[in-house]
């Protein structure tokens, strides 16, 4: 029931420390997104149902997705959050911190109709109470978890560095991973920073504190500085 801490040490050995929700912060975003979607539902099967019968067909249609589009589409083009998740301040992620993908998206989604069983979403939510991490069924098949997004989001503060664009191009989770590195830099010892950067010499171009400032310029230029 209460949110808990995951930890997860990237290959470079920086520790991305994720904010797991509980199952009460969790239970009060669906409940909001099941308003939403009842309430869409609602309002557009009046005019629908002045059709007669081909607007049954119609009313099957806006029904799937609400069900199923909804949650897949918004946690793809809404970084993670439906609307009922934005307004707790949640938001889905894959459990080593990056940001969702579809395959994922539609697992977690998917399972959700073995997580509702046998009634009122009995088996996910002992699965949330069971799970260190709070996670239902449908989070350990597709490997993700829902965090609280300003946790997440503005965790430790990058130092201000001018910005440095590699030549070599990084995938998004990788980039998350030296965002991690700038937003721990200030924790760790100069000796550290340096070990740590020194081990993306393709990358940075460069060694010692030379290698440090480039990767910290490139967390700037990641986050838009």
């Amino acid at each position: 029931m209460l949110d808990t801490e995951a930890l997860h040490e990237t290959p470079e050995g920086i520790a991305l420390r994720l904010r797991a929700a509980g199952a009460a912060p969790r239970a009060l975003a669906w409940l909001l997104d099941a308003g939403i979607r009842l309430a869409l539902f609602s309002f557009a099967s009046i005019p629908i149902s002045l059709l007669g019968e081909s607007g049954q067909g119609l009313l099957l249609i806006l029904l799937f997705v609400l069900l199923w589009v909804y949650p897949i589409a918004f946690e793809l083009f809404m970084d993670g959050q439906t609307p009922g998740k934005r307004v707790l301040g949640l938001r889905v992620v894959h459990d080593n911190g990056t940001p969702v993908g579809f395959t994922a998206s539609l697992v977690r989604n998917l399972m959700r109709t073995v997580d509702a069983l046998p009634v009122g979403y009995a088996f996910g939510f002992l699965s949330c109470v069971i799970d260190p991490h709070a996670r239902r069924l449908g989070d350990l098949v597709a490997g993700t978890l829902v965090v609280h997004a300003e946790r997440l989001k503005h965790d430790l503060a990058i130092p201000s560095v001018p910005g440095f664009v590699p030549a070599l191009t990084l995938p998004a989770e990788e980039q998350a991973v030296v965002v991690a590195y700038a937003e721990r830099s200030a924790k760790l010892t100069e000796a550290r920073q340096i070990e740590l950067a020194t081990l993306l010499p393709q990358l940075t171009q460069a060694r010692g504190a030379n290698a440090v400032q480039r990767l910290l310029g490139f967390a700037n230029h990641i986050v838009g500085r």
